[in-house]
């Protein structure tokens, strides 16, 4: 038996589910889940609104129900920034569009669950808890395979919540570093912001 949801959601969880496994192809549905409960996890761990966060992992990626190529013209219909990196890599947008659609489509009115949409792939500046744990429960949920993912697994489970982002930014630019693609300025800042709070604090 669920929690009574915040009043900030106009439907059940179990509704902004089934509306979703409509929406996207079945392994991006399971991944949402993934997303969701892991993030639910990470929340009670780290003393995050817990709904907030099982929420906001269920729609992250909602907007992938687009095709990469109409990301463009989704995002311009919301008026949506489209900086050079993502005019490069459009599928970024995704983050952005998935942000407006909660409230569209799955009557979501909580700025802290949008901004953790919208920031779950590149990060942002001055991130949020809630940011971080989406942004780190997309990287480590139950369906990912990569080879420094069980080490970010053990991490969730021993360090602190910007010691374990910290380790999740580092290890995603060295991926995209080595595949040579873009590195998105907001991962670069979020990265920097969580090292120069830690040397501000060790002094």
């Amino acid at each position: 038996q669920r929690r009574v949801i915040s009043m900030s959601f106009a439907m059940g969880y179990e509704q902004m589910k089934a509306i979703l496994e409509k929406r996207l192809k079945a392994s991006r549905f399971q991944h949402s889940l993934g997303v969701s409960a892991t993030a639910e996890t990470l929340a009670g761990k780290f003393g995050v609104d817990v709904e907030q966060a099982h929420v906001a992992g269920l729609l992250h990626d909602c907007a992938r129900e687009f095709r990469n190529e109409a990301m463009i013209a989704e995002a311009e219909r919301r008026a949506i920034p489209i900086g050079p990196v993502e005019r490069a890599m459009p599928l970024l947008l995704h983050a952005y569009i998935g942000a407006r659609r909660v409230r569209e489509i799955y009557g979501v009115d909580d700025p802290a669950v949008e901004q953790a949409i919208w920031r779950h792939t590149v990060g942002g500046a001055a991130m949020t808890d809630l940011d971080k744990i989406i942004w780190f429960a997309d990287m480590i949920e139950p369906g990912r395979e990569y080879p420094e993912v069980e080490h970010l697994r053990q991490l969730a489970k021993t360090v602190s919540l910007d010691e374990m982002v910290l380790a999740g930014l580092s290890a995603s630019i060295q991926f995209v570093v080595a595949k040579g693609h873009l590195i998105h300025p907001d991962t670069v800042l979020a990265r920097n912001e969580i090292l120069l709070k830690g040397i501000s604090s060790a002094h």
